[in-house]
């Protein structure tokens, strides 16, 4: 495999691209939680910088990987072969015509939410707590107060492995649980149906749903969201056991052990922070141990929701 690291493919990339090719840049720069090794990261200017890239990436045997504002993502201590294509700014537009908003796969999601319910529409409000970008959370399903993006997904624009725009409706994109099924692809675009609503009770319910987010989670602190999947429970699970994720760590007395330079928040015990110095093999490891403890205490697998990636881009298992 040849690596996108290698200084002839970042020149020769940097050659055929509007946007800037960044050699070395570290990882740890794109990640909510500060942690990663270096890559070679592609900031594109316009869509045809991904298509370009894409195809060019294909033709030189080396690997993509498709990145919005980093959260819910662990990246390798030693970095990627990986190419990383950054969707952001020049990738952000919103348009609304007819009820239905076209949301640019670079747009935050928090400030998409903000805007759609100052405008008096409902639907995406609630995913003022989501911190990543609209493309990554569709990729992911993202959610939260109840609401998941395939709530609203009419359809998207993609980029496939090869390069071509291709409109993927919501029937087919293979929404479930925190998961897509929409493959090895960039998500350009969505298109998203909302509902009309008084303006100045989105805006209360939004700074609401905010704050609470704010209070009660370390928003503040380097973490990738919620590290495991809630559970799915058998219907004879008791009245007064722990029913999520969360719940079920806290209930072991896993708040605060700490591992290496990530710590089990002491705040909530589904998310774990970096205290300052931690790595990607810090978080596995305690991973592993949190995993342990909650099974051996509850008999609840905990499956990841923190995406684990490898050198080639590509998600990887948590190891035993």
């Amino acid at each position: 495999m040849t690596t996108a690291r290698d200084p002839r493919f970042v020149a020769a990339l940097a050659e055929r691209v509007q946007g800037s090719v960044r050699p070395d840049d570290l990882l740890s720069r794109w990640s909510t939680y500060r942690i990663g090794g270096p890559a070679t990261v592609l900031m594109p200017a316009q869509a045809e910088d991904v298509a370009v890239a894409v195809r060019f990436a294909n033709e030189a045997g080396v690997p993509w990987f498709a990145l919005g504002l980093g959260s819910n993502l662990l990246f390798p201590d030693d970095g990627l072969d990986a190419l990383v294509i950054r969707i952001g700014k020049g990738l952000d537009r919103m348009v609304e015509q007819a009820g239905e908003w076209t949301l640019g796969a670079g747009l935050p999601a928090p400030l998409a939410a903000k805007r759609t319910a100052a405008a008096g529409w409902g639907g995406i409000h609630k995913m003022v707590g989501v911190p990543g970008s609209v493309g990554g959370g569709i990729v992911m399903n993202a959610g939260c107060h109840g609401a998941e993006w395939r709530d609203t997904v009419v359809r998207l624009l993609v980029m496939d492995a090869s390069g071509a725009e291709r409109v993927v409706w919501a029937a087919d994109a293979g929404f479930s649980y925190r998961r897509s099924a929409l493959g090895h692809v960039v998500v350009l675009e969505a298109t998203v149906a909302l509902a009309q609503e008084d303006a100045t009770h989105l805006e209360a319910e939004t700074e609401s749903l905010y704050r609470w987010r704010k209070d009660g989670t370390p928003f503040n602190q380097p973490c990738c969201g919620s590290v495991f999947q809630n559970p799915v429970l058998p219907e004879s699970w008791p009245d007064g056991h722990p029913r999520t994720s969360g719940q079920c760590i806290e209930a072991a007395g896993l708040k605060g052990l700490r591992v290496g330079g990530v710590e089990v928040s002491p705040m909530h015990a589904n998310y774990f922070v970096n205290v300052g110095d931690g790595t990607a093999a810090d978080v596995m490891a305690l991973m592993r141990r949190v995993r342990h403890d909650v099974e051996a205490r509850w008999g609840v697998n905990l499956i990841p929701e923190v995406k684990l990636i490898g050198r080639d881009g590509q998600v990887a298992a948590l190891a035993p």
